[in-house]
């Protein structure tokens, strides 16, 4: 994906379970060699349900569904605002 964008990709939103990939396998291949990539995995199941599918690493972002768009934008800036050793947990909505 960064082949096609100029600029470096500071944040993947994704949803944490896909059909025939889930978020992790999604993060890794975009975040192959150096890179920053914050990620921040939403999902309409539970985070108990997303770290027994193996999603869920330490230091990982998780948005529960359903969100508000405040609630996006407000994670949004937290996750970049965020070290990546230093995860938050997700704000109730």
């Amino acid at each position: 994906m960064e082949r096609w964008h100029e600029g470096g990709i500071h944040l993947l939103i994704t949803d944490g379970v896909m059909p025939g990939m889930n978020g992790k396998d999604l993060r890794q291949r975009l975040a192959a060699g150096p890179s920053d990539l914050k990620c921040l995995f939403m999902s309409g199941y539970t985070a108990n349900v997303i770290a027994h599918h193996g999603v869920l690493d330490e230091g990982v972002e998780f948005q529960p569904k359903p969100f508000t768009n405040q609630t996006l934008a407000e994670r949004v800036r937290e996750v970049l605002d965020t070290a990546r050793d230093q995860p938050r947990s997700p704000q109730p909505t």
